[in-house]
């Protein structure tokens, strides 16, 4: 007797795509708690669900929404209102910075034709008090612009500002030895007058006898005036004596062992002619020796 197959004409069920997700499909279809559905159900059999049925909660609804409203009206009123008064608030507070502004401007130019004032009023007391060498007063306290003969120095800071090692500068502390820096520049300028500079400018800032040459981080100041390189140095006196003098200096070797150690650029020329302009301000200052018997004379110093 033969045994019969199985019958395969009917595939069993296949397995649905999401039957791993059971947990998300059950979360999915039953998103409202059972015991907000049964809640939900209650009122609705009480006839409680929905819109109020009674004319006290119609009119209690009727005055809710009627406030509602009243205070979203309210507040656009007021907004409405308040906004030309905070433009034109604000158009007051520009007019008041404008004015302030070009009243500081005035003030601003004023102090500088007033420090100009004073500024020529003190060359010419310098020219008209120096006496027989009222001139060379003025020369050597810069108050009268020069011109003649001299040389020009120019120095100027490395390609590479990020070099090392020793040399003049090893124990300067300054960690780029590449870039000039303001005692650079005193000694050059020192050098120059020890040299037999009569007068002396950089970057057109005339010096004298009261000039401070500082630094304010990476930049060289002049009487507080900041300079950028490359630093131009004019000086008046005899260019071929004056440029033979400074190189065999000691500041005139010191900057050529920067040129040689640190690959600061300089070049120095004798001119037929440059041109320096006067101090911008000056300080006119007078001593005069205290009478016998005074504190002051017994120091031996005067009044300044």
């Amino acid at each position: 007797m033969s045994q019969q197959s199985p019958d395969r004409s009917t595939a069993p069920p296949s397995a649905r795509p999401d039957a791993s997700m059971s947990l998300l499909n059950n979360v999915m279809d039953h998103s409202l708690d059972d015991g907000y559905a049964e809640a939900s159900a209650r009122r609705k059999a009480d006839g409680s669900a929905g819109l109020p049925r009674t004319l006290k909660s119609k009119l209690g609804l009727a005055a809710g929404l009627v406030v509602a409203a009243l205070v979203v009206t309210l507040g656009a009123a007021e907004a409405r209102i308040a906004a030309p008064v905070v433009a034109k608030e604000r158009e007051e507070l520009i007019d008041r910075i404008n004015a302030e502004t070009e009243a500081a401007d005035t003030l601003e130019s004023n102090v500088d034709k007033l420090r100009a004032d004073v500024s020529e009023r003190q060359r010419k007391a310098l020219e008209q008090h120096g006496g027989d060498q009222g001139q060379l007063v003025a020369l050597l306290a810069g108050a009268t612009p020069v011109e003649g003969p001299g040389v020009k120095l120019i120095v100027d800071d490395a390609k590479n500002t990020d070099q090392g090692g020793g040399g003049p500068r090893e124990s300067s502390g300054f960690a780029d030895t590449g870039r000039v820096r303001d005692r650079d520049m005193q000694r050059v300028v020192n050098g120059l007058w020890e040299s037999g500079a009569e007068a002396i400018a950089i970057n057109g800032q005339r010096l004298t006898a009261l000039s401070a040459i500082r630094a304010a981080g990476d930049a060289i100041l002049v009487d507080n005036r900041p300079l950028v390189p490359p630093y131009t140095v004019l000086a008046v006196g005899d260019g071929k004596k004056l440029a033979t003098a400074f190189q065999d200096s000691a500041d005139g070797q010191y900057l050529q062992a920067l040129k040689e150690s640190f690959d600061i650029r300089t070049s120095i020329s004798d001119q037929a002619k440059v041109q320096l302009p006067a101090a911008p301000s000056l300080i006119v200052r007078t001593a005069e020796p205290k009478a016998a018997g005074s504190g002051a004379a017994d120091t031996g110093k005067g009044t300044s």
